[in-house]
């Protein structure tokens, strides 16, 4: 059989489009249509992502997106839930260092209300478990796989946290989006779209600890968002964050070395996992 040839360029160009036909407009549309726009382009990256593997004539693709969603037995739960760990401290860690910047620890406490509200889908803490759903689809079901099976995951990492951040873009100017907030200080969006790199790496390391697993990754991308809204960090300390993510970033790394550089599944990722496997 014919080794598959995945296609990222096509993928990402189809994912992008799909979901800014839909945001764009909703930018300058009020009301119930805005919000079945904001619906339909967070959805778009999973459809797109189940399309190509549906339409790909790959019996072994498509078994690898069933296995990948259906296959709970794979999630490695002490790495998903070190991962939990890991950000928890990342949050504890930034707050403390942003006193040095004139912030309060009273940071260490949660907000009674999101900074959002429920864009389209009928509140925030729904937005954030369906997009946390949603987007892993999209991103895990092929869109991550579509680039590592030319590189190493180091490399794959660092190009997909740049796009999966830089696809967020439109969000920016939709009110009442969480993104769009962030437009009182021009410093504030900019570290949003950063901060998508180095949180790249280490949703990476949840993805490849469980054996690519989606779920591992819905697991950890709902508490990151969960944590992200619901502890009341300012967002002067949310820049903060992100320095302390890329620390963290470099320290996975370089505790799996192996993993982010190894180059033994470069252009037969599906024949290689199968390997893997047994």
């Amino acid at each position: 059989m014919a080794r598959y040839r995945y296609r990222p360029v096509l993928f990402f160009a189809s994912a992008y489009f799909f979901t800014w036909i839909f945001w764009i407009p909703a930018i300058f549309l009020p009301g119930d249509t805005a919000s079945v726009l904001m619906i339909a382009g967070l959805i778009a990256p999973a459809a797109v992502s189940t399309a190509f593997v549906f339409f790909s004539g790959s019996d072994a693709l498509k078994r690898d997106l069933k296995d990948k969603i259906a296959g709970f037995y794979k999630v490695k739960w002490g790495s998903v839930l070190l991962s939990v760990v890991i950000f928890a401290l990342i949050i504890a860690v930034s707050i403390l260092m942003s006193t040095a910047f004139g912030q309060s620890l009273d940071q260490f406490a949660f907000t009674e209300d999101f900074s959002f509200t429920g864009v389209g889908i009928g509140s925030a803490l729904l937005t954030i478990l369906l997009a946390s759903v949603i987007e892993e689809v999209g991103w895990k079901g092929y869109c991550e796989d579509s680039i590592g099976n030319y590189m190493n995951w180091f490399r794959e990492s660092m190009i997909f946290g740049a796009l999966w951040s830089l696809w967020h873009l439109p969000l920016i100017f939709i009110e009442g989006t969480y993104q769009a907030g962030l437009m009182t200080a021009p410093l504030f969006v900019i570290n949003f779209f950063v901060s998508g790199i180095p949180l790249g790496f280490i949703i990476t390391w949840v993805y490849l600890a469980s054996d690519r697993s989606i779920l591992a990754c819905m697991v950890f991308h709902l508490f990151v968002n969960l944590m992200q809204e619901k502890i009341a960090m300012t967002p002067l300390t949310k820049c903060v964050e992100t320095l302390v993510v890329s620390v963290a970033a470099a320290l996975i790394v370089l505790a799996e070395k192996d993993m982010f550089f190894e180059t033994r599944h470069v252009g037969r990722l599906l024949e290689y996992t199968a390997e893997q496997r047994g």
